[in-house]
Order: structure tokens, then sequence, then C-alpha cells
């Protein structure tokens, strides 16, 4: 039975201009997981990653926190990456001014607009053209023997907890619980997607006790 480890980015550096980079409790979050995979023994036959900036920096995090554990060479698979959330948000005009709840409000009718597929010809890559590439992504990580750590981001692992928490649901339930998923998405978190006889099976979501000791460091963005 083989395993993939799917690690959601430490924090980015959200209302910056450049988010793609690691906040300084990103790079914490990533040694503390470090530290924590090295303590329980866990060493990965492969590393994944999506080819972003966050994804590269959370990998180095927590190698420097994997201390005596030896880390293979980080391959890069750019089917790991977060949809491209610049384009995603242009479907929904205009972008409002007002108190963060109206921009809430509008953030998730942008999102509603790009899942629902009547638009798809709206965007570069429709929804239904990213969840494609993330569960060929998912696949070609779970064909390896042993176990797989994947650097990547909310909205992909969301889809691949989604589409296997949700194997008795419709399309439209396995979009609708990604989208409730993805808030939920610690960074630094680790869900666990088992390969066996009966396929693939997620048996763990978003566990981030190696953040535990400090509330401070358990983050969404």
């Amino acid at each position: 039975m083989g395993q993939v480890l799917l690690v959601r980015h430490g924090q980015a550096s959200w209302g910056a201009d450049d988010y793609d980079v690691l906040s300084p409790t990103g790079w914490e979050q990533g040694r503390r997981l470090g530290r924590a995979l090295a303590a329980r023994g866990v060493a990965p036959d492969a590393v994944v990653r999506g080819t972003m900036r966050r994804h590269r920096e959370t990998l180095e995090a927590l190698s420097e926190g994997a201390e005596g554990l030896a880390l293979p060479t980080g391959e890069v698979d750019e089917r790991w990456d977060e949809f491209d959330s610049a384009d995603v948000l242009r479907g929904e005009a205009p972008v409002p001014e007002e108190a963060p709840e109206d921009f809430r409000a509008w953030f998730e009718a942008a999102i509603g607009r790009w899942t629902g597929g009547e638009h798809a010809g709206d965007y570069v890559e429709p929804y239904d053209v990213f969840t494609a590439r993330i569960e060929q992504a998912l696949a070609a990580a779970a064909a390896r023997r042993g176990t797989v750590l994947v650097v990547s981001s909310g909205g992909p692992i969301s889809w691949c907890l989604a589409m296997l928490l949700g194997v008795d649901l419709d399309r439209r339930g396995q979009v609708d619980l990604a989208q409730r998923l993805n808030p939920l998405c610690v960074n630094s978190g680790v869900s666990k997607v088992v390969s066996g006889r009966r396929g693939l099976s997620a048996v763990q979501f978003n566990e981030h006790t190696h953040l535990e000791p400090e509330p401070g460091l358990i983050t969404y963005r």
C-alpha cells in the first residue's frame, strides 16, 4: 500500500505586492512540519511540488526542519499549481470597494461563476480543466511506490479530498464539497491519501498538530 501526503504551502504574503512569497510565519510552519515528520520517522520515497514560489519555499523550510531525515530532491510538476486567481476573479465585476463583507460576497460569487461551468469559455483554465489536471497529478503520484510527499495549494488539495470523500456525490455535490473544504485548509496542514486494492482513499484531512503548541501559527491564507 502506498500513500500520498498532500501538504498545503506555508502562509504566503497576503496583502503584499507579491503574494507568492512565504511570510516569516510560513517559513516557521514549514520547519515545524519538517521536525514533526522527522520525529515520526516519516521518510518520503519521493517529493513533488508545484511550480509556485510558495511551494518551493515551503519545501525548503520543511527540509531545514527535518534534520537527520534525508529527503529526495523535490521534483516539479506544474499540475499541482493553484488556479489562476486573477483570471477567475476577473469574471465577476466590478471589484467592490466597500466593507470586507461585500468583498467576501463578491469573491464567493466569482468562484461560484467559475465552478458553475456555464461560462467556461470566459476563463483561461475552466474549472473542469483545472480539476482534470489535479486528478491526473494525484494519479501519477499515487502510481509511485512508497510514500510520496506533495507540496501544493488549497485548491488542488481540496479537490483531491472532495473527489475521494464525495465518491457517492454527483459532480455538483463534489464541487460544493471542495468549496467548503478549501477555506479550512491550514497552512502546512497534511492530508493523506492511501492507495490499495480498493483504489485511492482519503484517510486524513488537514492534520496540523505540529502547529498546535502555538495557536498563532495556525493560519489559513
